[in-house]
């Protein structure tokens, strides 16, 4: 499948689960070919990346994390989704460049990265020109984002936690503080500074933070380690949207309401006093069901096909 999943099988995220992904599924739940829930011009990204025409998202299924409060739970956990080929995926690469689309969004891509790459290649050469967006849990291996050198040019991953109880609580993840700062690092050696084409960014790194409840110290620590540790190279975004859906499990009961606006605007003002600059904050009311997608297999499809 790559150079880095041999015969010992798959190797491609953190959990290193060893699966043989031709013939099984790992950890992610999914086989060795791209599996997608829906390919179409997205407008809630951040302003740069979605402009007036929307970024080009393609919503892969099957997720490296178990978080229990994931907004795309129909794709992440219960595997909603359309096998595609490499080919096939690369024609939806230039299906959303002829929609105008700003940008390619790879939306949860890392299980997929061989045959994503591969995609990539064929579309280049058949006249893709836009922008790639890696668009992350920010659980990542070193050694996959090197794969990617050279294609992505915007990096977006989010960076959830410091506190590895709450990673290994709500993701399944202790280590996952560590392996997204060493990402991370890998992420800003690759596109070291962002470029504009007026307001569209075409190179960079913009780093999610989604506020939960009651987390709001441990989003003040993952403000001051981002911000801390590289100033004005990346962007950071400020996410307050958590919405508390009715599959969380009952075990969870203190993530079972919104963020407070208090919360958000006490860490809007924690980052203003560090220094930060370089970032997007969410204004009104935007914890609701309407910022998930329709999973409908929108733009999977040649047109005819069912």
């Amino acid at each position: 499948m790559s150079k880095i999943t041999g015969s010992d099988g798959c190797v491609l995220c953190p959990r290193g689960c060893q699966a043989d992904r031709k013939n099984g599924l790992g950890f992610c739940q999914m086989p060795d070919q791209p599996v997608i829930a829906r390919a179409a011009l997205h407008m809630w990204e951040e302003p740069c990346l979605s402009g007036k025409n929307g970024s080009g998202a393609v919503f892969f299924s099957g997720c490296t994390l178990r978080c229990v409060f994931c907004q795309n739970y129909h794709i992440s956990t219960e595997k909603k989704g359309w096998q595609v080929s490499v080919e096939r995926l690369a024609e939806i690469f230039l299906d959303l460049q002829a929609q105008g689309a700003w940008n390619i969004n790879l939306v949860t891509p890392t299980h997929f990265v061989p045959q994503i790459l591969e995609a990539l290649d064929i579309a280049k050469d058949q006249g893709l020109n836009l922008p790639v967006v890696y668009n992350t849990s920010g659980y990542e291996t070193v050694e996959t984002l090197k794969m990617l050198e050279g294609y992505v040019d915007i990096y977006l991953p989010d960076f959830k936690y410091v506190d590895e109880s709450l990673s290994a609580r709500y993701s399944k993840a202790p280590d996952y503080f560590k392996r997204a700062k060493d990402a991370l690092a890998e992420m800003v050696r690759q596109v070291p500074e962002a470029v504009f084409d007026g307001e569209r960014m075409v190179k960079g790194v913009i780093v999610r933070h989604l506020l939960l409840p009651g987390c709001l110290l441990d989003s003040r620590r993952v403000v001051r380690y981002l911000y801390e540790t590289w100033k004005d190279q990346i962007y950071i975004s400020l996410m307050n949207q958590y919405t508390p859906l009715p599959t969380l499990d009952s075990r969870y009961p203190e993530l079972g309401r919104k963020v407070r606006k208090k919360s958000y605007d006490k860490l809007i003002r924690f980052a203003l006093d560090l220094g930060v600059t370089n970032a997007f904050i969410q204004e009104g009311e935007t914890a609701t069901e309407s910022f998930i997608p329709d999973f409908d297999g929108a733009g999977v499809f040649r047109a005819g096909n069912p």
